[in-house]
């Protein structure tokens, strides 16, 4: 199950992340973690100091071994560098899983031991002063967005994303990647402007989306959020010492969280799991073609020169089949 956190900045997104991760990791469940911020917090989150935080591989400094392993044995696909970031699967791309081994993991990802569990952490790297007038953020990001067109998870296994702040996530397709989407809001009317310019975006697209309410500290606040998300303010949290704690660099056993917290998480985790049976795969490969092609178009067929349109596999839908056929031997 894919989710992704989002939020204004400063709605304490990656700390309902790093609590959500927390959460399963407890359980023992298979979890991959992802930073996907411009400001890069997650691993701190999770218990990293700063050094250990920085030395987590960023996925934009490997994307060309990430380009050439899902290629695979493409023939739509004429080179890794003909690949974008919206480039879809066909017949002869290799495919990723939450509980396999492979480069793009071995390259990208960290295991963190956590409350009781290991996760995978994967970053997609700081924007730092080279990127400075050469580049945009969402070249970064794009890593993120071929991980995600190329996963086929299943049940019980979580991608958690901590995405970045505001509606910028919009200049892509990797909105629509998602199971579930987490708005996370404070009862303020900035946070709700927020939540309404991300639902005007993606409603279109059929995005599964819930706000948890965060920093509500009374009755006048959640009565704020109600009436301005209505039913898609699934829970809030409250203040908490135990974050207040962990954000000095100092957390105490996951298990000491506040009860009324622990049971706000797991109403999260049974939202996200009750979302599977309604997956619908070839809605998700159709959806990724169509931002595919519009980036082709916009400006991807100019910078790589060649005929990007030229890489959609009408026949293929992504899911759970492929990735049996895949173990079978008929795709590598």
């Amino acid at each position: 199950m894919k989710i992704a956190f989002v939020g204004k900045g400063g709605s304490g997104k990656t700390t309902l992340s790093s609590l959500f991760i927390r959460h399963l990791a407890s359980t023992e469940a298979p979890v991959v973690a992802v930073d996907a911020d411009i400001n890069q917090h997650l691993g701190a989150a999770l218990g990293l100091d700063e050094d250990e935080a920085a030395a987590v591989p960023s996925m934009g400094a490997h994307l060309p071994l990430i380009k050439q392993y899902l290629r695979g044995s493409n023939p739509r696909i004429s080179s890794a560098a003909t690949m974008i970031k919206t480039t879809p699967p066909g017949e002869g791309s290799r495919l990723l899983r939450v509980r396999e081994d492979n480069p793009v993991y071995e390259a990208c990802a960290r295991p963190l031991r956590l409350d009781g569990g290991v996760i995978r952490l994967m970053a997609t790297g700081l924007f730092t002063e080279e990127d400075l007038g050469v580049a945009c953020y969402h070249s970064k990001v794009g890593a993120v967005e071929l991980f995600l067109n190329h996963l086929v998870d299943g049940p019980d296994e979580y991608v958690v994303v901590d995405m970045t702040a505001g509606s910028d996530s919009f200049a892509s397709g990797l909105f629509t990647r998602f199971d579930m989407t987490f708005l996370v809001a404070e009862p303020t009317r900035k946070a709700v402007s927020v939540y309404r310019q991300y639902t005007e975006y993606a409603r279109e697209f059929g995005v599964a989306l819930k706000v948890v309410g965060n920093k509500v500290q009374n009755r006048d606040d959640l009565e704020f959020l109600r009436n301005e998300v209505g039913d898609d303010l699934l829970v809030s949290l409250g203040q908490s010492e135990w974050v207040r704690s962990m954000e000095r660099g100092r957390p105490g056993p996951f298990g000491a969280l506040e009860p009324e917290n622990r049971e706000a998480l797991r109403v999260l985790r049974d939202a996200v799991d009750a979302t599977y049976a309604m997956r619908d795969w070839e809605r998700y490969t159709r959806q990724m073609v169509h931002f595919h092609l519009r980036n082709a178009e916009s400006w991807g067929n100019a910078k790589t020169g060649a005929d990007l349109a030229a890489q959609v596999d009408p026949a293929f839908v992504l899911g759970e089949a492929v990735t049996r056929l895949s173990v079978e031997g008929v795709r590598p």
